[in-house]
């Protein structure tokens, strides 16, 4: 089947730039994503993956990340291991 079908979208400068990327590092352009997320929202019949309106308590956490509170700060990765024990 012909692919002549046209999608447009608007997202964000950075959003689309970290995006691609991705796509980049994986071998594929934006056409290339879009149609295979496309092809998966068909075989699932719906999206390929869960999507959940947060509890209180995510809600809660996301507030305080928003505003810089309750932050734990990690130099590097080691350093972020140690903190959480591993």
């Amino acid at each position: 089947m012909a692919k002549t079908a046209m999608i447009r979208a608007r997202t964000s400068p950075d959003l689309k730039e970290t995006v691609e990327n991705i796509f980049k590092r994986l071998g594929l352009n934006t056409t290339e994503a879009i149609n295979l997320f496309f092809s998966q929202v068909k075989l699932h019949r719906g999206l390929p993956f869960e999507v959940k309106i947060p509890n209180k308590i995510t809600l809660a956490t996301f507030k305080k990340t928003d505003e810089g509170k309750e932050l734990i700060k990690c130099k590097d990765a080691d350093d972020m291991f140690k903190k959480l024990g591993i």
